[in-house]
């Protein structure tokens, strides 16, 4: 259905369902709330619209120095 939608939008890349995690992540790290991110992507409990934050997974330079080689 996400295909079709963004085919008929005349959006060329290919995007899917999942493509939208990206965008409760941008919606977070601007600020938004997880009720509201929960609300937009239509999930039924906010524990849903977590395993959707990827804000946690970006690395900085202070993690990187922490290996020693």
């Amino acid at each position: 259905m996400v295909q079709r939608r963004a085919k008929a939008a005349d959006i060329a890349t290919r995007i899917g369902n999942h493509t939208f995690r990206a965008g409760i992540t941008a919606y977070l790290k601007n600020g938004g709330t997880l009720e509201r991110a929960a609300v937009i992507a239509n999930h039924s409990s906010t524990r849903t619209t977590q395993l959707y934050d990827r804000r946690s997974d970006e690395v900085n330079l202070d993690e990187i120095e922490r290996i020693l080689i």
